[in-house]
Parts: structure tokens; C-alpha cells; sequence
């Protein structure tokens, strides 16, 4: 096998034993300190910060309208369908804005 399986077979373990790990970590405590759980509960949002930040930093106009939107969209809705909605309007508009 060459080189770029290894590497991806040692990721998909290391993924994997991640999530299990943390699951067996948490399932044997009967409570959870609360900071605990407000922690876990800032994870998603500090994961898709880490993905949009470096965008906006060299974001064109199809990037900021999809930004912009999405923005609106979470204002209303749940993190799934701003994700949907942004990541249609962005591709529509690097279709037209090309």
C-alpha cells in the first residue's frame, strides 16, 4: 500500500477513536457539571467559525451575499438550514457573479 492510504486509514482510526472516546468519557459520569455541557454546546459554532473566518478574510461578493444571508437565515432558523442556505446561495452566485 502506498503512503496516502496509511495516512488516511491512521486518520479515519484516530476519528474514530476520538468520538468513541469522548462518548465513553462522558456516558460514565451520572451528571455533568454544567460549564461541562456549555462547553460541548459551543463546539458546533466555534467548529463553523474556524471554517467561514479564513473565508471572510479573502471573501469576494459572492462569498460576503452568501455570508449576509446565511447570517439573516440563523437569525430565524436552526444551524442546518443556514448552513443549506448559505452554502446554495453561495454556489448560485459564483455561478452568476463569474
Amino acid at each position: 500500500m502506498s503512503v496516502n492510504i496509511w495516512i488516511i486509514l491512521a486518520a479515519a482510526v484516530a476519528t474514530y477513536l476520538t468520538r468513541v472516546g469522548g462518548h465513553l468519557v462522558i456516558s460514565r459520569f451520572d451528571r455533568i457539571h454544567p460549564r461541562v455541557e456549555a462547553g460541548l454546546n459551543a463546539v458546533p459554532a466555534a467548529v463553523l467559525t474556524t471554517l467561514v473566518a479564513p473565508e471572510m478574510i479573502n471573501a469576494g461578493p459572492a462569498e460576503w451575499l452568501a455570508i449576509v444571508i446565511a447570517l439573516l437565515v440563523s437569525l430565524r432558523f436552526g444551524l442546518m438550514p443556514m448552513f443549506l442556505v448559505g452554502a446554495a446561495v453561495l454556489i448560485a452566485a459564483r455561478q452568476f457573479m463569474a
